[in-house]
């Protein structure tokens, strides 16, 4: 396999866990708030601890794949 075609599977599936999980995290959240909206700080800090740890996660993903490309 190409070193160019694995990083950019690589990178393909460092972009699309973390889009995953947000799509997730959001369904999860609305569907929370549906439920129960009173419930709106404890969901909210939830969803923002959730979020942080995709983003971070898909930060040093791509930061490795770009290591590994140069």
């Amino acid at each position: 396999m190409d070193k160019n075609l694995a990083l950019l599977i690589i990178f393909l599936f460092c972009v699309l866990g973390p889009c995953w999980v947000f799509a997730q995290c959001g369904k999860a959240s609305i569907n929370a708030l549906g439920r129960n909206p009173s419930s709106a700080p404890k969901v909210f800090v939830a969803m923002i601890i959730v979020l942080v740890f995709a983003q971070a996660a898909a930060i040093v993903a791509m930061l490795i794949v770009f290591q590994l490309f140069y």
